[in-house]
């Protein structure tokens, strides 16, 4: 959230039959259809060896693509890598939605970006990137908005006067230019999907939500074009889904509803699709949820971010991929949308909380997913957005930008500061541009920030850049996957998947690939998996409907329905028929399984983990059974019986293969 809410949604509201829908200034810049998408070639040069880089300092040694291993980000090489980054805006919009959007008055902090990153007009790409590095930072995260990808004016020259070489470029050739130049100086670049118009965000502009102004698979689409767009260029890291979900005039987005405003869905959709049919080597951030509810005492309203997390988190179909992003401000608070005046609420900012309550809310709100390691939502937390203007003078906004940056630096926390870049004068020379900007720049390019002693902000930010920080490998550790059949198929195998419909009409769960099925819950549809390199890689899959496979003797769950995997084979998924459970799908093992009965885990009464179980609560407020770390699961049982549930109620846990 970059302006505040004011007190936009309760006037609104109290309005009633005034406004009848989104502004009209939004609704007069809706999306063009995909098929209008330019498509010119993706990039394709590769980046140079950090090792042959110019520029001051030395440059970060690492190797694209960037992974995930439990809480950390890691490179190709397993070597942990630090998201130091600065979010580099423009090219999302920053027309404030009423009077002409040519006039720079109208646009945030008077500054018109043309919809492209700012300050080119002010600074050779060259000395902008030197400057980057200087300020300590290997990452951009860079702003766009589905508009800029569909618009096909060229940007006036003006808006490129210090870079001329680009001009007569649409805004996309421009965005083009700046992707390659940071990541052939070494950067990392993580492309962040802002807003649907361009637009400055974040109160009631249209831009509320992923699928403000086109459908979800049209948003998808857009992703799925740009990630093309730049799969060839290694150091293009990461999608950074959408930004700063929250409500419009009528309507909360959610966590897990599966409705048109389901949140968690529509990223996991868009994520997977990104990754199937665009770049596997993404990294997918994905953001909380950053308002729902009416800012007024006495209603509902509040910011969840990723607090839903806990109960129900993302499994992608390529594993590794994974990371969480949560923004935070010191002028807004869980419960305050940072309005001021008239319709502001009587709820804490975050800067009217002491250390020890502000580091207990970070945690409650986003940073006990990476803190809490071996859950199924165990992931690197990025606070992708935080912060704070040059000209602040107030002793309670100045202690929270310290406190926040000494909790980002004793948590080794990822980070982005918002903005990188902004304007130190008019036009004209006159004062004016955006305080808040790490990098400022007059009409003449001429610097002034974070990297000038005279800036306030240098000393902690210099504090959070230089501090320890966790290095070199970082080894593999069990990884945890939760599985959710609420309201559709979750089938995160990539060759199950290739395999088709394995059981038509049916909701359908299965592990993603090198896992297997540890747990499942006795209602609700949920699952839970590990990681595992025990399939074989020959391709082949069973799916059990029946007790087949069940030897004479063989009996684990008398009276109940038992689907057992053939031999030397695993459970890798299931599938639901309403509750009832429709079939079981299991997968070769690439060494012989042990041979023996096994053990019988029931949950149909209470649950029945392991003590101390890894993989979190995978299935909140329902009856779970899970095999032991050592164990793999080969079957399932349930019962038909009349007045009782025909959901999962055992499963037949096995030894591992030692050695």
């Amino acid at each position: 959230m970059k302006s505040l809410l004011r007190v936009v949604l309760s006037v609104l509201l109290l309005a009633g039959g005034v406004l009848t829908g989104q502004p009209a200034t939004a609704a007069a810049l809706p999306a063009p259809p995909v098929t209008t998408l330019p498509a010119p070639p993706v990039t394709t040069l590769p980046a140079p060896p950090v090792s042959a880089l110019p520029g001051p300092g030395a440059a970060e040694v690492w190797t694209p693509p960037l992974s995930t291993r439990g809480r950390y980000i890691v490179d190709a090489a397993g070597n942990r890598f630090r998201l130091r980054s600065g979010s580099w805006d423009g090219a999302q919009g920053s027309w404030n939605g009423s009077g002409d959007a040519g006039d720079p008055a109208n646009h945030h902090a008077g500054q018109d970006s043309h919809g492209i990153p700012i300050g080119l007009d002010r600074v050779p790409l060259p000395t902008l990137l030197a400057d980057f590095r200087a300020l300590g930072l290997n990452s951009v995260r860079l702003p766009f908005s589905n508009e800029m990808l569909h618009t096909t004016a060229t940007v006036p020259d003006a808006a490129v006067a210090a870079n001329p070489a680009l001009r007569g470029r649409t805004p996309l050739q421009v965005f083009d230019a700046v992707v390659a130049a940071l990541t052939e100086a070494g950067f990392a670049v993580i492309l962040n999907n802002h807003t649907g118009t361009t637009r400055w965000c974040c109160g009631l502009d249209g831009n509320e939500r992923w699928n403000s102004g086109r459908s979800t698979a049209q948003w998808a689409d857009d992703w799925v074009f740009l990630a093309r767009r730049y799969r060839a260029n290694p150091r293009v890291v990461g999608a950074d889904l959408y930004n700063e979900v929250r409500r419009d005039l009528w309507d909360d987005p959610n966590w897990g509803l599966g409705d048109g405003h389901d949140w968690q869905a529509a990223a996991q959709e868009a994520a997977d699709r990104i990754l199937i049919e665009a770049n596997p080597d993404l990294l997918i951030v994905i953001e909380g949820i950053n308002w729902t509810g009416i800012p007024a005492d006495g209603l509902p309203h509040g910011r969840p971010a990723l607090t839903p997390v806990r109960t129900l988190s993302h499994t992608l179909v390529v594993s590794g991929k994974l990371v969480y992003a949560a923004h935070f401000y010191g002028y807004t608070g869980p419960h305050h949308s940072g309005a001021t005046g008239t319709g502001e609420t009587h709820d804490p900012r975050y800067q009217d909380m002491t250390p020890t309550e502000l580091e207990r809310t970070l945690y409650d709100q986003a940073f006990f997913v990476s803190a809490e390691t071996g859950t199924h939502f165990t992931a690197p937390v990025w606070i992708s957005e935080f912060g704070i203007g040059a000209d602040e003078t107030g002793a309670a906004p100045r202690a929270w930008f310290a406190n926040l940056t000494g909790r980002l630096a004793a948590t080794d926390a990822d980070f982005a500061y918002w903005p990188l870049v902004g304007w130190s004068t008019t036009a004209q020379g006159a004062p004016g541009g955006d305080s808040w900007a790490m990098l400022r720049y007059d009409h003449t390019g001429r610097r002034t920030g974070a990297l000038d002693p005279g800036d306030w902000r240098t000393a902690p930010w210099t504090a959070l850049t230089t501090g320890p920080s966790r290095t070199g490998a970082v080894p593999i550790g069990p990884a945890w996957y939760q599985l959710s059949t609420d309201h559709r198929d979750h089938n995160a195998s990539l060759r199950t998947l290739a395999g088709g419909d394995w059981d038509s009409g049916a909701r359908k769960a299965v592990c993603p690939d090198g896992s297997r099925l540890a747990g499942l819950g006795h209602t609700g549809g949920r699952g839970l998996c590990v990681g595992s390199d025990l399939r074989s890689a020959s391709p082949g899959q069973t799916v059990v409907r029946d007790e087949a496979y069940v030897p004479p003797g063989g009996d684990w769950a008398s009276g109940y329905t038992k689907l057992q995997c053939p031999a030397g084979q695993f459970l890798t998924g299931y599938s639901l028929r309403g509750q009832r459970v429709s079939a079981a799908l299991c997968v070769p093992a690439r060494t012989v399984l042990p041979a023996g009965a096994g053990r019988t885990v029931w949950f149909d009464r209470s649950d029945n983990r392991p003590a101390g179980a890894a993989g979190g609560d995978f299935a909140s407020g329902h009856y779970k059974g899970q095999c032991g770390l050592a164990e793999y699961a080969a079957g399932i049982a349930f019962t038909t019986r009349a007045a009782a549930l025909p959901s999962p109620a055992a499963l037949l846990c096995r030894p591992l293969p030692t050695g």
